[in-house]
């Protein structure tokens, strides 16, 4: 097998990031998807970027075959039925009931594609009384807390990453798989449901749990000091991590490479909770420590003494790392007209059936005649 998903056909109804992402990951693993795509423009990421190439577009389009369909016309409705009947997986994230109102929904073909799994991934589930709103990724993040999580509440900040979108496809993914597996013991597909808000909340369950237990609301700061989680800037004004967690080798470490070693028995740090107690004034300390010299020269001494931490990497950094490239973390794949285009490789490596990027994200319709012909009526 070239892929453990090798054989698996998926059709994917899907635009942006959330739906998109998961077939890619679905492709990376050997699934043949088929991207279904409106016919003048087709996904609205390919207008973000150049005329060639949008790698907006490319970086969860990898892997897939595009065909064009119109799904308000009638021939546009028999094309798309008749791939769906193919289906073994669909993947939509269209706005909830967009699909039943076309006559392409998942009811329509329980009973004659008996096998097939349908994944619909929405902003806030497919009913309750934010059904029908529109889900995008910030919105996701700050409906669900994440966001709380990851800025100062009193002077907030979005993200640069949309994280709520990413863990909707993974997500969507992992219920697939599961769905797939399923199938072979039962002979019958199912209905996958995700949403922004429910991949995103289920993200964080970690202080979810730490709420439920003890009625406080966290907040940015609260993992950092219970996992004493540090960010430094050295006297190059380059930053780094340092992160302690619960061994107590960690912080002995760190007392002697700051040239600390009575900290130890300082009331203040002698455990995990009076140093979480401190934190403020353990990170003022230490920051002060630190900026004093280098980062390569922090790094050093830190690593020596087995102290769990790291270079806070911009892309340029990672991309130069050596434990990156030996991971061979960036693949280039030939494009019709660019020559090579990067992408990150999928995240997991597997010995018997291993993921691939085998070709880059088509152009639009570019698979037309291959996908759509033989399925229509001679």
């Amino acid at each position: 097998m070239s892929g453990a998903l090798q054989g698996i056909r998926v059709i994917e109804f899907a635009n942006y990031v959330s739906g998109p992402y998961a077939g890619m990951l679905l492709g990376d693993m050997g699934a043949d998807i088929i991207k279904v795509e409106e016919p003048t423009k087709g996904d609205p990421f390919r207008g973000w970027g150049r005329v060639e190439y949008s790698p907006t577009f490319g970086s969860v389009n990898r892997n897939k075959k595009s065909v064009t369909i119109d799904l308000k016309s009638e021939q546009g409705k028999a094309d798309a039925r008749a791939l769906i009947l193919s289906a073994d997986v669909v993947i939509e994230n269209f706005r909830v009931g967009t699909m039943d109102r076309l006559g392409l929904g998942f009811d329509q073909f329980q009973e004659t594609n008996r096998g097939l799994i349908w994944c619909s991934i929405t902003g806030y589930g497919s009913d309750g009384p934010y059904a029908m709103r529109p889900g995008y990724d910030t919105v996701g993040q700050a409906s669900s807390g994440l966001l709380s999580l990851l800025t100062d509440i009193s002077d907030p900040k979005p993200m640069g990453i949309s994280l709520s979108d990413h863990l909707g496809g993974m997500n969507a993914a992992n219920g697939i798989l599961a769905a797939i597996i399923a199938r072979g013991r039962t002979g019958r597909g199912q209905r996958v449901e995700t949403s922004l808000l429910e991949s995103t909340l289920s993200f964080c369950g970690e202080n979810a749990a730490r709420f439920f237990e003890n009625g406080k609301v966290p907040g940015r700061a609260t993992r950092t000091h219970q996992a004493q989680v540090y960010a430094f800037t050295a006297s190059d004004g380059k930053a780094f991590v340092v992160h302690l967690s619960s061994p107590t080798k960690f912080w002995v470490a760190l007392t002697e490479v700051v040239g600390h070693p009575e900290w130890v028995e300082d009331s203040r740090f002698k455990t995990k909770e009076t140093r979480g107690k401190n934190y403020d004034a353990l990170n003022k300390a230490l920051g002060e420590i630190f900026s004093a010299n280098t980062r390569t020269h922090w790094l050093e001494l830190l690593l020596q003494r087995d102290v769990p931490a790291a270079p806070l990497n911009t892309l340029d950094d990672v991309f130069a790392d050596p434990q990156v490239q030996h991971l061979q973390m960036r693949v280039d794949v030939p494009h019709p007209k660019l020559g090579m285009v990067g992408y990150v490789r999928n995240g997991v490596r597997m010995s018997d059936t291993p993921n691939s990027v085998r070709f880059c994200s088509p152009e639009l319709g570019e698979h037309n005649e291959e996908i759509l012909e033989p399925l229509r009526p001679k």
